[in-house]
């Protein structure tokens, strides 16, 4: 048995397939057709068996009508397997595919053409079982290509000309109308509307957009017509940037998969031996013989893992989880601290300005101007912020040259000729800029503000203070959090302490952090890693040194930025910070059925071999109990499935 590449029984290749039983089907259409075509097999094949039943009762007389109709039977549903070992034989492998074809031939060698048949058809069932079952990813992929349009009403001169969707490019401007689907990622240039995102997000309630907003393919625009400027195409669209994401977790192997596979390529030889041994000492009883190698099919044990991992992986899709590797899942198993970033993660991160506190002789309006000149040309949210306000006032901005933007601490640049800072006190100190000219704001002033110094050759001419929400779910998060066994919760901020003290008690937080530059933070990550696996939660754009230091990084809100996706190794596609108690509960969940199915697999098969070896097991039963013990395994791991329907039905609730 080899996991390490396979092909399975269609002869297409597949990232851990072991057996020509248990092989992963690709995805799309082919995968539903390979289903078709066994299914066919199998039920011709069994017509086949049942029919010889038949003759010999009705024809008791005419022995050879009745073999030939389970001959014919068997050969039907065994060509599969007999196909594939002659590939893995081709190629100098001894898989377990060896083991069914040697009992198959056993069968027809002592004339007992029936039990080969049975024997073969609940294979193939076992087959169909898993084929369907253990495909999950696949079909996932297949219904987020089914959300996207292939056609679209591209407005051009004016009129609508209907369009493929494959053809439109950036900058084209299309029209959506209540009921579709968008085909691309765009900005609205036009009109107003309700739009479902749960098929990216997982969250139930509709998003308004208005102009300016982001939409994104195979999200569902609702109640009214709208036209979008197209800003990604294809595989760059946030739609083919999830499906990417599911396609290289579905190929990814968790550890224990990887473990069985090292040790994969001893269990055929040994279980042959087995079969020789239960050969020679039961005088030649090929029954026995037989039941053995049919017992120690260890199709449950091969489907252990990623039956319970696509299972997982579907799971997390629907509720806007998406995790790059299989392995992430384990890791999330093992997280005992969590360390949160403030701005973005914590609060909702749109802030906006609560005060303007410019020197003696400065006019607020100039203080307002001189910030907005420099920070029109940063992402940062305090930049944002101080840019919506600026706009608001219909001010102008100056001529900036020589920009710069110290990551995490504030920007620089000349003004109209003039050199200007705007950013965090202690960076304008380390720039010589002295702020005792400022009326530095006191505790209570500034209670629950951040606050942005500006400066203008050299001396400090003002601050503007701005203020942040806290997300309305960061408590239950927070307590979510506790109820699964996490033992630290942690924030660290580039902000004032007296602003993240304030966050810090509202949400109770074991430590918090203040005043953090990102190196400051990669360094706490690294001292809470001596004692605890940690996972770091940030917005993806300012955190991504922090993220990656983490045992884990989970990027929020990464629906649209690919900063954030590329960054962490869990994106949520949502900010509702719910997810991750979710996501830790949802690995755990999927560890706990991986050992579970561990066991139970090994106890089928050691039981099936033992009691085959002493004669206990004829070949037909170990049939059955092989099928049966790839539908426990199955039905076993798709109870994760439903794991976190209680976030969908409160959001369905609410709404």
């Amino acid at each position: 048995m080899s996991g390490t590449a396979a092909r399975n029984m269609d002869g297409h290749h597949v990232e851990g397939a072991n057996c020509a039983f248990c092989s992963n089907d690709g995805g799309g259409s082919p995968a539903h057709s390979r289903s078709i075509g066994r299914l066919g097999l199998a039920m011709v094949g069994g017509i086949f068996v049942l029919n010889s039943y038949l003759l010999e009762w009705l024809q008791p007389d005419q022995p050879l009508s009745s073999d030939l109709s389970a001959a014919i039977g068997s050969i039907i549903l065994a060509f599969p397997i007999f196909l594939e070992t002659i590939r893995d034989l081709t190629k100098g492998k001894i898989q377990m595919n060896e083991l069914v074809a040697i009992a198959v031939l056993a069968s027809f060698a002592g004339g007992n053409f029936k039990s080969a048949g049975i024997i073969c058809f609940f294979l193939m069932v076992a087959i169909i079982i898993e084929s369907r079952t253990a495909s999950g990813a696949q079909r996932s992929i297949e219904d987020l290509i089914k959300l996207t349009p292939r056609s679209a009403r591209k407005i051009s001169e004016g009129k609508e000309i209907e369009v493929d969707a494959i053809s439109l490019q950036v900058g084209d401007v299309i029209r959506v109308r209540p009921g579709e689907n968008f085909p691309v990622d765009g900005v609205i240039a036009s009109g107003s509307s309700a739009v479902n995102q749960s098929s990216i997000t997982g969250e139930s309630l509709p998003v308004d957009k208005e102009n300016g907003d982001e939409v994104f393919a195979g999200t569902q625009n609702l109640t009214s017509v709208l036209d979008v400027k197209v800003s990604k195409v294809g595989e760059d669209t946030t739609l083919g940037k999830v499906k990417a994401m599911i396609m290289a977790a579905e190929r990814s192997k968790p550890p224990i998969v990887r473990l069985i596979d090292l040790y994969a390529g001893y269990y055929t030889p040994t279980i042959l031996m087995i079969a020789g041994l239960t050969w020679w000492f039961g005088g030649g009883d090929m029954n026995s013989v037989i039941a053995v190698l049919v017992a120690s099919c260890p199709c449950a044990l091969v489907l252990a893992a990623p039956s319970a991992v696509v299972a997982a992986l579907a799971a997390a899709s629907r509720l806007g989880i998406l995790i790059k590797d299989v392995s992430y899942l384990e890791t999330a198993s093992k997280i005992r601290s969590v360390v949160f970033d403030k701005t973005g993660t914590l609060t909702e991160g749109d802030l906006s300005v609560a005060k303007l506190a410019p020197v003696d002789g400065v006019k607020p309006a100039e203080l307002l101007r001189i910030a907005y000149s420099l920070e029109a040309n940063s992402n940062h949210p305090a930049a944002k912020a101080v840019c919506r306000l600026a706009a608001e006032a219909e001010l102008k901005a100056g001529k900036i040259d020589l920009f710069e933007e110290a990551h995490g601490k504030g920007v620089s640049a000349k003004l109209d000729g003039r050199p200007c800072l705007v950013g965090r006190g202690a960076w304008l100190k380390s720039k010589g800029v002295s702020l005792t000219s400022t009326h530095e704001p006191s505790e209570e002033e500034s209670l629950g503000m951040s606050i942005v110094f500006v400066a203008k050759e050299g001396k400090a001419i003002g601050w503007i203070g701005l203020r942040d929400t806290l997300r309305k779910e960061a408590k239950d998060a927070i307590a979510g959090l506790r109820k699964e066994g996490i033992r630290q919760c942690s924030m660290v901020t580039g902000d004032r302490a007296s602003v993240a003290e304030k966050v810090g008690r509202s949400l109770e937080m074991d430590e918090v952090r203040s005043e953090c530059l990102p190196d400051d933070k990669v360094e706490f990550v690294k001292n809470v890693k001596k004692s605890y696996t940690v996972a770091v939660v940030g917005d993806g754009i300012n955190d991504a040194p922090a993220l990656a230091a983490g045992d884990l990084g989970i990027a929020m809100g990464a629906i649209g930025s690919d900063i954030a996706i590329n960054s962490a190794s869990i994106a949520l596609m949502t900010n509702d910070l719910r997810r991750i108690p979710m996501l830790v509960k949802l690995a755990r969940r999927s560890n706990s059925v991986v050992n579970q199915n561990l066991f139970f697999g090994m106890v089928f098969v050691i039981a099936g071999v033992s009691f085959s070896v002493f004669g206990y097991l004829n070949p037909i039963a170990a049939a059955i109990l092989h099928a049966s013990s790839t539908l426990v395994i199955i039905f076993n791991s798709a109870r994760l499935v439903r794991t976190g329907e209680e976030l969908t039905a409160s959001a369905r609730q609410a709404e």
